[in-house]
């Protein structure tokens, strides 16, 4: 190996280490030569490097290099010019002693968070037939079933995504996390429904019994992408997990807990509208579905899910890097999507005489005509949500690109691109050419180890524990 490398995490199949002015990964069988992939000697670009390594590295097979003592390397002793000083000793000195779980570690938590998630999905497919509530299946109507469907969906996506590791391991928690919060309301609001026997069926106990499952997968993966993260933000000395946004964020973001605080209000009144319509010509408009015009177990419902649709938002809105944060709030507007959509559903079906205390016999002799649609104010919830869900976009858009992306000597890992990669710049001096540029990294000079990140020489963090990208000192 050269001299002027060092090897700090090697896996299966690539190594992580440091060269002169640059942290790179190779090939663990051949640490020499150009590296497959570098990133400049910055504490962005240590946490770009670590995310990179452990997104196409096996996390079981990762573990340190021992080092010894090396000699300080002659040439330049700091980063690059135009990138931000290395952090100083004692904030070095707080990454090694802060606790991180360890790849094997989070594996197992992202495992058991998928099987939770497997287990709560599973329950809720299976709650789909049995009697929910009413007398009646969630599978024998069709704007009932719709909705649930939905639910399990976006918890199916978020064990993919935790199973993934990585910064999507924090994608599919928050996604899922965002999804559980607003639902426990509209699971709450079902078992405040009335029965038909005065009893709620099998279908809705399994029906919660799935939330749960779902809702501690989610937390689960939480917790554990949390607490390497802590790690990293008490080493730099940066800011948690929340924190004030650039100042050109703050009216999009004001934007979008204003469209959650609408969407929330307009939740609340009626969206069916039915006409009726009577051979003689009299005709009658009445409307449904005003969210306090329920027994109080359902209204306590609702309100929960007003509360929990704009908290999830406005802790999304401090969530950094707000593309993070994206997927809370995105979690937390599908449910909301569910709704509009369920009814839809339902206004296209025929109306019933008996849901307004006409009996059939009754209706034929009145020649009685039933017409439903939807209220203006169901269309003001639209366009809220729809607000809501174009800033989501422009959330993800706007933060997507990574700080310290590398340059990519020679092409890019089998593992294939980063997903929040951002296009390649010079690394450090002699690499103005870019990508593939005959120059290649430096091989004089060095520079101390000292970085935001997990320290090259330091504790072994969890494998996918420092996301590639997004704002400094992001969860």
């Amino acid at each position: 190996m050269p001299d002027n490398v060092s090897i700090s995490y090697r896996g299966a199949t690539y190594a992580l280490g440091q060269g002169p002015q640059f942290y790179g990964i190779w090939y663990a069988t051949a640490p020499h030569g150009q590296p497959l992939e570098w990133w400049p000697l910055t504490p962005e670009g240590w946490t770009a490097a670590w995310s990179r390594f452990a997104s196409v590295e096996d996390p079981r097979t990762i573990g340190p290099v021992a080092q010894p003592p090396v000699a300080p390397m002659t040439g330049p002793t700091g980063p690059p010019a135009g990138y931000p000083g290395t952090p100083a000793a004692g904030q070095q000195a707080g990454w090694q002693a802060e606790s991180a779980p360890d790849p094997a570690s989070l594996t197992r938590n992202a495992r058991l968070s998928a099987v939770l998630l497997g287990l709560g999905v599973v329950l809720g497919i299976l709650g789909l037939f049995p009697v929910y509530t009413a007398g009646v299946s969630l599978a024998s109507q069709a704007f009932n079933l719709a909705p649930h469907v939905i639910y399990l969906a976006v918890w199916t996506l978020s064990a993919v995504l935790i199973l993934l590791g990585g910064t999507r391991l924090r994608v599919g928690a928050l996604l899922g996390l965002g999804t559980s919060a607003v639902t426990l309301g509209l699971f709450v609001a079902d078992a405040g429904t009335p029965a038909a026997d005065g009893a709620h069926g099998a279908g809705l106990v399994l029906g919660i019994l799935g939330w749960v499952a779902c809702s501690a997968g989610v937390a689960l993966a939480t917790v554990s992408g949390l607490a390497v993260r802590r790690g990293l933000v008490a080493a730099r000395g940066g800011a948690g997990r929340f924190g004030a946004q650039p100042g050109h964020d703050v009216v999009p973001l004001v934007s979008l807990i204003l469209a959650a605080l609408g969407a929330a209000i307009a939740f609340a009144p009626s969206w069916d509208s039915f006409t009726l319509l009577t051979s003689s010509g009299a005709s009658q408009t009445v409307t449904a579905g005003n969210a306090f015009a329920n027994p109080g177990a359902v209204i306590t419902g609702d309100v929960l899910v007003m509360i929990a649709l704009v908290a999830v938002v406005v802790v999304a809105a401090l969530w950094r890097p707000l593309r993070l944060g994206a997927a809370l709030a995105l979690g937390a507007a599908i449910p909301m999507v569910a709704q509009a959509i369920s009814a839809i559903i339902q206004v296209s079906q025929p109306t019933s005489p008996l849901q307004f205390g006409i009996s059939s016999a009754e209706a034929a002799r009145l020649g009685l005509t039933i017409h439903s649609g939807l209220t203006p104010m169901f269309w003001v919830y639209c366009a809220f949500l729809g607000t809501l869900i174009l800033l989501c976009a422009w959330m993800v858009l706007a933060h997507g690109q990574a700080v310290g992306s590398p340059a990519v000597p020679g092409g890019r890992l089998p593992g294939g691109p980063a997903a929040d990669q951002a296009p390649a710049t010079p690394a450090y001096p002699g690499a103005a050419d870019g990508p593939g540029s005959p120059t290649g990294p430096p091989t004089a000079g060095g520079a101390a180890s000292a970085t935001g990140a997990p320290s090259p020489v330091g504790t072994v963090p969890a494998a996918g524990g420092v996301p590639a990208g997004g704002e400094s000192g992001a969860p």
